[in-house]
């Protein structure tokens, strides 16, 4: 039940079935009881009355008899005449109950009823041209009839099927437009900043289509402000490596006129002019990552292979700090992607690890295969050294982002290494997370879209 479409569909259709339910049993509850005989029995009353009280005036008992009973077998109505003294004129008995009608209609002047479950008795006083009056009783029968429950259920299915489809097509009305609107937030928050409602839902004339044009305002001006930020760093990224390589130049020709006195201080121009070129470097990548221009092909890549080249090298440059790296666990596995994407992903790792274990401790390396459905690789990076505070630990993968102790800038890290690696992972479909171990240190963990080498 967490799906927006199958609540509507299912509460309206239920709502209109039990509605439905209501209104039928309602019906059959209030509903007089049928009496299965024509309204006309009714109407027949007053002139077989007439017929009867001058047949008797003009022919007698006898004849009044023999019409009764041709009435009766004719219509099923049991009727009697009586005269103005209540004496029955056909011979007929007189039923319990009847005279007290008769009496009644004759003081009243109007038709009497008297409405049993089996029956319905009528008497209406009669005057002939004579001028003799008589009152005439007649007993209509009353069957009533069945509560049909087969044919209500026939009923009640056909209107739950057809109110079912309309209530599908209201609550596929109602829930399409959102659907796509939920689509097209996932691909906006996924990096895809050209993402846009379509024209069919914005041309909606409700609420749904004000959001989406609304989406699409926000949308185009997201794109516009992140764009033209890609656009001024990298114009400032190009522009500063041409003062850069002149420097560079300034720089050897100073150290071939100076002495051995200026030495120190050259050497340090000369360092902090790496960091600057590097740090333009990562600035470069990170914007082409961003802006989806990086062009590179992707590829098989084994990332067995790739781990193992990345500690090889990082432990090369961690011997010279009394620190070391080593592979742990290495399954054999590959994954589709760009492969110079996903060394630089994971040597910013491994390197930011060494850059931080404390010395004479070893950096750890894993690559695990999970079959677990979606097959995934996972690659961990564990340090050992002090970590970083739980509150700020996700805002380690932002650009430029330092903790307040400032050891990036301490340790002439640039703040966009960790950064560039999240990107390049989820343009390649995965995710990256840290986490702070149990026993002191940060642990990153890698996860790939990943297959077993060989299958």
């Amino acid at each position: 039940m967490r799906s927006l479409f199958l609540k509507i569909f299912l509460w309206f259709w239920l709502g209109m079935i039990l509605a439905n339910v209501a209104l039928f049993f309602a019906f059959a509850a209030m509903r007089p009881t049928p009496s299965n005989r024509p309204w006309r029995d009714l109407s027949l009353m007053g002139s077989t009355a007439q017929k009867a009280a001058e047949t008797y005036d003009r022919e007698g008992q006898a004849a009044l008899a023999s019409y009764l009973k041709g009435f009766e077998q004719n219509n099923g109505i049991d009727s009697i005449l009586l005269s103005d003294q209540r004496a029955e004129l056909s011979g007929h008995a007189v039923p319990a109950g009847w005279l007290e009608l008769a009496d009644r209609a004759a003081k009243s002047g109007i038709a009497q009823y008297n409405v049993s479950s089996s029956a319905l008795v009528v008497a209406q006083q009669v005057t002939t041209p004579q001028g003799h009056h008589y009152v005439y009783v007649s007993r209509l029968p009353r069957t009533p009839s069945s509560f049909n429950f087969r044919a209500l259920s026939l009923r009640m299915i056909v209107v739950s099927l057809i109110g079912g489809l309309l209530c599908y097509g209201l609550a596929r009305y109602l829930t399409t437009p959102i659907r796509q609107l939920r689509e097209t937030t996932h691909e906006f928050a996924g990096g895809n900043l050209a993402a846009r409602v379509s024209s069919k839902l914005v041309k909606r004339r409700d609420e749904i289509a004000q959001l989406g044009r609304d989406f699409n305002l926000m949308a185009e001006r997201l794109q516009s402000m992140v764009a033209a930020q890609h656009r001024l760093l990298g114009d400032i990224s190009h522009e500063l490596r041409s003062p850069l390589a002149r420097m560079s130049v300034a720089l050897e020709l100073a150290r071939k006129r100076a002495g051995p006195e200026a030495k120190t201080a050259l050497d340090r121009i000369e360092h902090e002019s790496e960091n600057l070129n590097e740090m333009i470097g990562h600035l470069l990548r990170l914007t082409r990552l961003e802006s989806g221009t990086d062009g590179l092909k992707r590829t098989d890549v084994d990332l067995a292979r790739l781990v193992r080249e990345v500690a090889d090298d990082a432990d090369f440059e961690a011997r010279s700090r009394q620190r070391s790296v080593q592979v742990v666990d290495c399954d054999e596995c590959s994954t589709k992607g760009t492969e110079e994407l996903l060394r630089s992903a994971v040597e910013n790792v491994v390197r930011n690890a060494v850059r931080y274990t404390a010395e004479g401790t070893q950096v750890e390396i894993a690559l695990r295969l999970h079959n677990d459905g979606d097959n995934s690789a996972v690659i961990s990076v564990r340090d050992h050294g002090e970590g970083v505070p739980d509150d700020v630990i996700e805002k380690i993968f932002h650009p430029f982002y330092r903790t307040e102790d400032a050891r990036d800038r301490e340790s002439g890290g640039s703040g966009l290494g960790l950064a560039i690696t999240s990107r390049a992972v989820r343009l390649h479909g995965g995710s990256v997370k840290a986490a702070n171990a149990t026993s002191g240190g940060l642990e990153v963990t890698i996860s790939l879209p990943a297959s077993q080498n060989g299958s």
